[in-house]
């Protein structure tokens, strides 16, 4: 875990359009190659195409096929990145991740955009909100989710820098800054970014910055709360959830994800195995699907923004 003070939220940046320019960055890596599937402009893996045409593969919707050209490319010591939406990128080539690529132990970057409810008015049908659980099945997965533009950049740079397959979810909304710049990541660490003493909130991806907001704004009622970004949810960081339960009130996990095979599924069954007594809440999508409409409206209605944050820790603290 590591410390990472955060006091105000910048300039709003799409998270996603961090994956296009860290892919210009190690362009001139001639291992690293790109695959997309027809939406190329919608997850900016296009920007690394206009660039490097002839390491850049745009193969239409083949997302199966995706994933076994990856495997062969990293094969013979290629560094693939795949991208496409979260649906697309973990439903339809589950089975070729597992076989072709976790099972082989390929050097695979499976990189999706559009993740959760955040992806708005495409629908339930596009909203990809089990996808930590799909991937976080595969053993040996490692399963990212960055908060904003330069946590992005950061994680994606350590995925580039690890030799082994990871998963990384991106959203499509763009969103406050959280951090004022890129900085070292290890994959498998929180950062604390609000230390408090009442109730910790355990957030990851874009409700982050909504969880910061909540916080402080219930310091102004007299509320300390403590805010860490798990930007790994597998693994995650173990000394960070340790930290988190000792507060006074326990704590709250935000994920835009169902319940089932979550971030708080896992962190709630940690802290049983170890026999930590504390009280654990939950702000997710349960047992059910999304709906269509704007981020901003979905987030409310489920909970997700400051307002909603703050309402489940005012119930904790009953």
């Amino acid at each position: 875990m590591k410390r990472y003070t955060v006091k105000s939220l910048g300039k709003p940046r799409a998270i996603r359009e961090a994956y296009g320019d860290f892919l210009l960055e190690i362009g001139e890596d001639e291992r690293v190659v790109v695959i997309d599937c027809d939406l190329g402009h919608s997850t900016k893996a296009a920007k690394f195409g206009e660039r490097y045409p002839e390491r850049y593969f745009e193969i239409g919707i083949q997302e199966q096929n995706m994933i076994g050209m990856a495997a062969g490319l990293a094969a013979v010591g290629k560094i693939p990145f795949t991208s496409s939406f979260a649906v697309f990128s973990t439903g339809r080539p589950w089975e070729q991740i597992r076989l072709s690529v976790a099972y082989s132990n390929f050097n695979v970057k499976i990189v999706a955009t559009h993740g959760g409810v955040a992806t708005g008015e495409d629908g339930a049908s596009h909203q990809m909100a089990e996808d930590f659980a799909l991937m976080g099945a595969i053993p040996e997965m490692k399963v990212l989710s960055p908060s904003d533009y330069y946590s992005a950049k950061s994680v994606l740079r350590a995925v580039y820098e690890y030799e082994g397959y990871v998963y990384v979810r991106l959203v499509r909304p763009k969103s406050p800054t959280v951090y004022d710049g890129e900085f070292p990541y290890t994959l498998g660490e929180a950062n604390l970014l609000k230390e408090g003493e009442d109730i910790a909130v355990i957030a990851t991806g874009l409700p982050v910055h909504h969880a910061l907001k909540a916080a402080w704004e219930l310091e102004e009622e007299g509320i300390s709360v403590a805010v860490y970004d798990f930007l790994s949810v597998k693994p995650f960081d173990e000394e960070a959830v340790l930290d988190a339960a000792r507060k006074r009130y326990g704590l709250l996990i935000v994920e835009d994800h169902v319940f089932w095979g979550g971030l708080g599924m896992a962190v709630s069954s940690f802290l049983a195995g170890k026999g930590v007594q504390t009280r654990v809440g939950f702000v997710n999508l349960g047992d059910g699907f999304g709906r269509s409409g704007k981020y901003e409206e979905l987030y409310r209605y489920f909970g997700f923004d400051s307002e909603g944050i703050k309402k489940r820790i005012r119930e904790m603290l009953l």
